[in-house]
């Protein structure tokens, strides 16, 4: 690099038309023209080096930071899917993900069921130090206390965006749980995620409903939605008594609302726009 600079200058000096040589009758003249040419070549030579340095901070290789998808699911055996050598079901898309980035092999769940243990993952707390964190109604309000530092908190420092999609059952709203027609905060935008489009509970418990961030999904206002786990209401069929109307037999609990052919755990009326389709 020195000699290219060096012959880089020497054709820059010489094009300029700053002769480098001078006869004695001339030595004044030389001598200004010798300080000229100093300055000249200083000058040139500061702005070739800025020029190789900058060329060669563009050559540098960027290194983004790596995306980062956790897939949290309920009753997910460790050899359910095809990286982990699972063959009776094929899992292609999981397997690419496995394949291009990384597979861990010593896992430690923090509880046996839903909510305990997506409350562990997201506060690195233990579930059962904290009241209300056994397996949430639809109707619960947020357990995680928004001033809690979480998961989404730190990745949200280190220049990352977050988002949250699918099952949350970690509860909405506040003490007494969350205005279905409203606006529902807190949620998972006050616990550290940018975005977030999830179902409530459980695919099983009402209400059965998406909420994209504070709000119901398609929700029509003159339609207004109830949920009750302890009693009744509305007057739309439930499973234990018509269970002619369902696609699967009901179980325990799995016998009250009927939404799709299928009858949930607890009762709900109203928002018929905003249901999701089970299939």
């Amino acid at each position: 690099m020195i000699q290219c600079l060096e012959s880089t200058l020497n054709w820059l000096v010489y094009f300029s038309g700053i002769p480098e040589k001078q006869s004695m009758s001339h030595c004044v003249s030389n001598s200004k023209m010798k300080s000229q040419s100093r300055i000249f070549k200083s000058t040139v030579l500061l702005l070739v080096v800025v020029f190789f340095l900058v060329r060669l901070a563009q050559a540098q290789p960027v290194h983004s930071k790596p995306n980062i998808i956790i897939i949290y699911a309920d009753d997910l055996g460790y050899a359910d899917v095809g990286c982990y050598g699972a063959t009776q079901v094929k899992t292609p898309n999981i397997d690419r993900l496995a394949n291009e980035g990384l597979m861990f092999t010593d896992g430690h769940a923090p509880a046996a069921t839903c909510t305990p243990s997506r409350f562990a993952m997201l506060t690195g707390q233990y579930a059962w130090r904290q009241k209300g964190t056994g397996i949430a109604r639809g109707d619960a309000a947020l357990i995680i206390d928004p001033e809690t530092m979480t998961m989404p908190d730190l990745m949200k420092k280190s220049g990352y965006q977050t988002g949250v999609v699918g099952k949350w059952h970690l509860g909405l709203g506040p003490n007494g749980g969350p205005n279905w027609n409203g606006r529902i905060k807190p949620g998972p935008l006050e616990v550290g995620f940018d975005y977030a489009f999830l179902i409530p509970a459980t695919g099983d418990r009402v209400p059965c409903v998406y909420v994209e961030n504070h709000h119901v999904v398609n929700l029509d206002p003159k339609d207004p939605i109830q949920v009750n786990f302890k009693k009744r209401v509305g007057s739309e069929p439930i499973g234990k008594e018509h269970p002619e109307l369902l696609k699967m037999h009901p179980s325990h609990g799995h016998d009250r609302t009927i939404i799709n052919g299928i009858s949930r755990i607890g009762y709900m009326t109203g928002g018929k726009t905003a249901h999701w389709k089970d299939e």
